[in-house]
C-alpha cells in the first residue's frame, strides 16, 4: 500500500504559549493531515532537551518535554488561570521559539499548577506511581540536578556522582517534592499525549516518532546506569561518538555522546534496549531510529578530543540486537535512518532487518556523479522525503544550488518552465510519482518557504530548532492541493 505522510515537529505547531504544544493547534493538524489526504505525521523526539535545545540531546530516554504540556488544559482543570498564561512572556516573535524565555517562564508557571494539583488533595507518590521506573528515575535526576544548579552529574559530590546508598536514600527523602514535582508533569505530558495520539490514530492517521541511537551524557540513563556506557572507574567516558571528516566538515563531528558497552547489552539479552523500544511503540506507531549506521559500525573518539579527526570504526551489535527485538515484539515498525556514506556491512543489515531505509532528494542532484537518492534507483522498501529536519527547505537548497545541479533536476524532472516559486511543487511531485512505499514532506516544503523555515543546520548552534508554522499557514488550496496529489499519485 503506498502512502504519504508530513514531517512537522511539535514545537513548531502555532500556539499562544511560545512554542507548539498538545494543544488545540495540534488536534487541528491532525484534522488537517486528514483533509489533505495524508496518513501519517512524523515529528522529532519528544524528549526533555538540554543545552543547545536540541531533541536529539535528551536528560532521558524515558520522559517527555514539560514544554509540550497544554497550558490551557491545565487551565480547564483549575491548575492555572488564564490570566497567568498569557501574563508570562514567552516571546514576542511568533515566527521563532525563544528558548530563553519559555525556559524563565514556563517552569514557575508548572510549579503553581503542580502547588494547586497537590491542594486538591493529590500526592507526590500518586504521580510517580503513574509512570514507568525509568520515568522516576529522570524525575530524581532532575531534582539532583537543580540542588546542584543545573550541573550535569559528572560534577556532582563523588557518592552521589557514584549513587552511594546513604547518600542516595538521603536525597531521596529531602528531595520528595521536588522529585514529585517532575513526576507531576510527566504524567500531564503522558495524559495529554496519549489523548493526541488516540485522536490522530481514529481519524486514521499515524505517528512516526523518532528515536536517537545515543544518550546524553547528562542524562539519567548514563547516571543510573553506568554499566550499559563505556565510562571509567570515576564514571568518566573513555571514549565519545561523532562521526569523520566528509564533505560537510573537514573535522568530522563531534557529539560527545557516552558510546554503548555493547558486549555488556548482548549478556543481558539487550534488556535495556528492549524496554526502550518498549517504551517508544507505546509512544509512537513507527520508530524512525536515528544513526542506524551505528548498529552496524560505530566511530568511537577519545574522550577529550577537541574534534573528531582522530576516531576509529568499531563493531556494532549488528542483527544480533533485532532477532533479539523480533522475538520480543514480532515485526518491528521501524524506520532505518541510514544516511550518509554506506558500507557494504550496513547495506547488508538493513537488507537483512527488512527496515525501509530513507531517500532524500536533496541528495540526488549531484551532476558529478551518479546517485542513490535519484527516484529511478529506488525499491519500494524506501521512504522517499524531500528533505529531513537536518536539510534546508527545497526553496532554500534550490537558491543554493550549482549550475549544473540545478540543470540536472530541470533534465531529470523535466521542467524547464517551473517559476522558482513554484519549484517546491515539482520535487513534492517527484518525491509522491516515485516507486517508494512512503513519501514524507516537511510542511515547509508544501508550503514552499525559504532557508529561513530551516529546522537545524547540524554542527552549529543558537538558530537552530526554532522555527514555528503560523496560524492559518496551510491554506485550504494547499490543502486541496495535497489531497489530490497524494490520490493521482495512488497514496490518498
Amino acid at each position: 500500500m503506498r502512502e504519504c505522510g508530513m514531517l512537522l515537529p511539535v514545537a513548531s505547531l502555532p500556539s499562544k504559549y511560545g512554542i507548539g504544544a498538545f494543544s488545540k493547534e495540534a488536534y487541528g493538524f491532525i484534522d488537517t493531515l486528514k483533509k489533505a489526504g495524508q496518513h501519517y505525521w512524523q515529528i522529532l523526539p519528544l524528549g526533555p532537551t538540554s543545552y543547545g535545545d536540541s531533541p536529539y540531546q535528551s536528560f532521558s530516554a524515558f520522559a517527555g518535554n514539560p514544554y509540550f504540556i497544554n497550558l490551557d488544559r491545565l487551565v480547564e482543570e483549575g491548575l492555572l488561570t488564564e490570566a497567568e498564561c498569557t501574563a508570562a512572556d514567552f516571546g514576542d516573535n511568533p515566527r521563532k521559539i525563544d528558548f530563553g524565555k519559555l525556559y524563565l517562564n514556563r517552569f514557575p508557571l508548572l510549579r503553581r499548577a503542580y502547588g494547586r494539583w497537590k491542594e486538591k488533595g493529590h500526592t507526590a507518590a500518586e504521580a510517580k506511581g503513574r509512570l514507568w521506573p525509568e520515568t522516576v528515575e529522570y524525575c530524581f535526576y532532575m531534582a539532583v540536578k537543580n540542588r546542584y544548579e543545573g550541573r550535569t552529574w559528572t560534577l556532582w559530590d563523588k557518592d552521589i556522582r557514584l549513587r552511594k546508598q546513604e547518600a542516595m536514600e538521603a536525597l531521596q527523602h529531602e528531595l520528595a517534592d521536588e522529585t514529585g514535582f517532575y513526576a507531576f508533569l510527566q504524567m500531564k505530558f503522558e495524559e495529554q499525549w496519549s489523548a493526541l495520539k488516540s485522536y490522530a490514530n481514529e481519524k486514521g492517521i499515524r505517528i512516526i516518532g523518532d528515536i536517537p541511537i545515543y544518550v546524553a551524557l547528562d542524562s539519567a540513563d548514563t547516571w543510573y546506569h553506568p554499566e550499559l556506557f563505556q565510562l571509567d572507574e570515576d564514571r568518566n567516558p573513555v571514549a565519545v561518538a561523532g562521526c569523520p571528516p566528509d564533505g560537510f566538515s573537514a573535522t568530522g563531528q563531534l557529539w560527545g555522546n557516552p558510546l554503548y558497552l555493547w558486549e555488556y547489552h548482548g549478556e543481558t539479552g539487550y534488556e535495556w534496549w528492549m524496554r526502550r523500544m518498549e517504551y517508544s511503540f507505546r509512544m509512537y506507531d513507527v520508530v524512525r531510529v536515528d544513526h542506524f549506521r551505528g548498529f552496524d559500525e560505530y566511530y568511537s573518539i577519545p574522550a577529550g578530543s577537541q574534534t573528531a579527526v582522530h576516531g576509529t570504526w568499531r563493531k556494532g551489535p549488528g542483527m544480533d540486537i533485532f532477532r533479539k527485538m523480533q522475538e520480543k515484539f514480532g515485526k518491528l515498525n521501524i524506520i532505518a535512518e541510514d544516511l550518509g556514506f554506506l558500507t557494504p556491512s550496513v547495506l547488508e543489515l538493513v537488507k537483512d532487518t527488512g527496515f525501509p531505509g530513507m531517500k532524500v532528494l536533496e541528495f540526488a542532484f549531484d551532476s558529478r556523479e551518479e546517485s542513490d537518492y535519484l527516484p529511478h534507483n529506488y525499491t519500494s522498501n524506501c521512504v522517499v522525503y524531500t528533505g529531513t529536519h537536518d536539510n534546508n527547505t527545497i526553496r532554500g537548497w534550490y537558491g543554493e544550488m550549482s549550475e549544473e545541479d540545478r540543470q540536472l533536476s530541470v533534465d531529470y524532472m523535466n521542467n524547464p518552465h517551473t517559476p522558482v516559486e513554484e519549484i517546491h511543487w515539482d520535487f513534492v511531485r517527484l518525491a509522491l510519482s516515485s516507486v517508494a512505499k512512503l513519501a514524507v514532506i516537511p510542511v515547509q516544503d508544501y508550503l514552499g518557504l525559504g532557508g529561513d523555515a530551516r529546522i537545524n543546520t547540524p554542527s552549529t548552534l543558537g538558530e537552530n530548532w526554532r522555527w514555528r508554522m503560523m496560524p492559518g499557514e496551510i491554506t485550504d488550496e494547499i490543502v486541496v492541493k495535497c489531497r489530490k496529489m497524494a490520490k493521482l499519485y495512488g497514496r490518498g
